[in-house]
């Protein structure tokens, strides 16, 4: 069928056509790649040690170098993408699928639920992301684990004020007025209009708060408090590099450009899908 065949294209054509869309998918592609490779195969064991070859500069052999340890850096930074990604995606999941339940509800049932989860989130928010992940951490204990569920308790306030906002919208649309009128239930209304109608904006969101997490979660593991050794983790590959910066800065070079990589590819990738998905912004290319 060519209708069927043509729109996807035409799809396609539309986010590709953005700059920032385009930049963003080829980057983060960049990143997923690395660590789907790294989980059939890296270049050496990323923890294993090898003391006669530690603090090689870049070569053949290496080509990001060795640590302290003589462990290769390109395994390590490889695989150290895969704790990236899981906790964007851990923490992503806590969030939204927490702050959509919230955002509904305030938005449904207004008055006193509202005024209560929007103080709530109002509490939360009055804390830094980092030094409420600090504090959680340092509660709970240092761990990947517990730097995901910190950095998902900060994210629930984020995705229940959004949904909220563009849910009151959506419910006072006519066509929900028209569902209701014909019995369908407040859960089916919420499921076969509200939710798809909210759809794009929290998608967006997540893929800015999916970069944010990747950030927290290296600051944590760089003060300690998340990925502990000797597992690979960007953070933690910057903490220990400080001590060698003047003899191998390779050691905090190629962490943070892995950092800096990541969190640029998905807001690039965030901010194109906004201005492709978003009407307002549509409507401000539109020329007349």
């Amino acid at each position: 069928m060519p209708g069927f065949e043509i729109a996807p294209y035409r799809q396609m054509k539309r986010f590709f056509s953005n700059i920032n869309f385009t930049l963003g998918f080829v980057l983060s592609v960049v990143v997923v790649g690395m660590a789907v490779a790294s989980l059939l195969w890296t270049p050496y064991d990323a923890n294993k040690m090898n003391p006669r070859h530690r603090l090689e500069p870049p070569s053949l052999v290496h080509p990001l170098g060795t640590d302290q340890y003589g462990r290769d850096l390109l395994s390590r930074v490889m695989v150290g993408a895969v704790n990236s990604i899981i906790v964007g995606l851990v923490t992503v999941a806590i969030g939204m699928g927490s702050g959509v339940l919230l955002g509904l509800a305030a938005a449904y049932w207004g008055r006193w639920t509202e005024e209560a989860i929007m103080r709530l989130s109002d509490l939360l928010f009055a804390f830094p992301a980092v030094l409420s992940a600090i504090l959680i951490t340092s509660i709970l204990g240092p761990s990947v684990t517990n730097a995901m569920i910190a950095i998902g308790i900060f994210y629930i306030p984020v995705f229940a004020r959004l949904t909220r906002a563009v849910a009151i919208t959506v419910w006072k649309e006519e066509y929900v007025a028209a569902a209701r009128a014909c019995g369908a239930s407040e859960w089916a209304i919420a499921r076969r209009h509200v939710l798809p109608n909210i759809l794009s904006p929290l998608l967006i969101q997540a893929t800015i708060q999916f970069a944010v997490a990747i950030l927290a979660e290296a600051g944590l593991s760089y003060l300690g408090m998340g990925t502990q050794p000797p597992h690979p983790s960007w953070g933690r590959m910057l903490n220990e590099a400080q001590t060698f910066l003047e003899l191998a800065p390779w050691m905090a070079i190629f962490p943070g450009v892995a950092i800096a990589w990541a969190v640029l590819g998905f807001n690039l990738l965030g901010d194109g899908l906004r201005d492709t998905l978003d009407p307002k912004m549509i409507r401000m290319r539109t020329p007349g």
